[in-house]
């Protein structure tokens, strides 16, 4: 399983948002799973060191078109990652690489940007959970719920708990979103057909 890790890189950000998203990142990583984030500090990279405390693997899709331009222009981390995916695309066009690579996104307090990559995984029937008491987007996920008022097939999960949500990610992805991925697999040669 993926999960996307999404939230605040910057601004005023709690400590116990930023323990939170520790224990989320460490839960993943103990579980086995996959983080994606944006490579963005704050938030998004205390997930990371948790996934690497368990030894996780973690990967990171860039807004950066290289390492250098990741480094001086965007200033983003490098610590923690297995591998670093370069996109080119800017801050906002590497949001929909990021959440398409995710079978779960996660909102940890946030700000605009998080805004955006909650409303590209709501629009994409995403399994989204969001991490409750962190603050930012992530405090007000219900209202802009009723505010949007458009189903979409996402199925959104919230708690308080890091190692509760992530339980409750993986039960809902066994239940409703693996069952269609191991359809689409019956008759699927795993080695791809030439044309």
């Amino acid at each position: 399983m993926v999960f996307g890790v999404m939230g605040s890189a910057g601004g005023d950000v709690p400590k116990s948002a930023r323990d939170k998203t520790y224990a989320l990142g460490a839960e993943i990583g103990r579980r086995g799973y996959t983080l994606v984030t944006g490579v963005a500090p704050g938030l998004p990279h205390d997930s990371v060191l948790g996934a690497k405390s368990q030894g996780g693997l973690v990967m990171g899709i860039s807004p950066a078109q290289n390492f250098t331009e990741h480094v001086e222009r965007y200033s983003s981390p490098t610590r923690g990652y297995d591998i670093i995916v370069y996109t080119g695309s800017g801050l906002m066009g590497r949001e929909v690489e990021n959440i398409r690579s995710c079978d779960a996104v996660v909102i940890i307090g946030g700000r605009s940007g998080t805004l955006g990559e909650f409303a590209i995984a709501y629009d994409e029937a995403k399994l989204i959970g969001v991490l409750e008491g962190t603050g930012g987007i992530a405090d007000h996920i219900d209202e802009l719920l009723k505010v949007i008022n458009k189903e979409t097939g996402a199925r959104v999960i919230g708690h308080p708990d890091p190692v509760t949500l992530v339980e409750l990610l993986e039960k809902a992805y066994v239940d409703h979103v693996l069952p269609g991925y191991l359809e689409l697999l019956k008759g699927h040669n795993p080695d791809g057909e030439l044309e």
